[in-house]
């Protein structure tokens, strides 16, 4: 399944939602509006725990 990433641009004076393909994972892409190069994140692998869940 090829869905896209959406994600917002880490610049402070930009914010623009970001939507990119499912195979930019682990690339760098650049901001459509600010230029900006953004890292886009690997898939989070199936071990890991949401933070929500984690008891203390």
């Amino acid at each position: 399944m090829s869905s896209a990433i959406r994600m917002i641009c880490p610049s402070l004076a930009c914010r623009a939602l970001l939507s990119v393909p499912a195979s930019a994972r682990g690339k760098t892409v650049r901001c459509s509006k600010c230029g900006l190069r953004v890292a886009v994140p690997d898939k989070p692998s199936p071990t890991a725990t949401p933070a929500a869940s984690v008891k203390k």
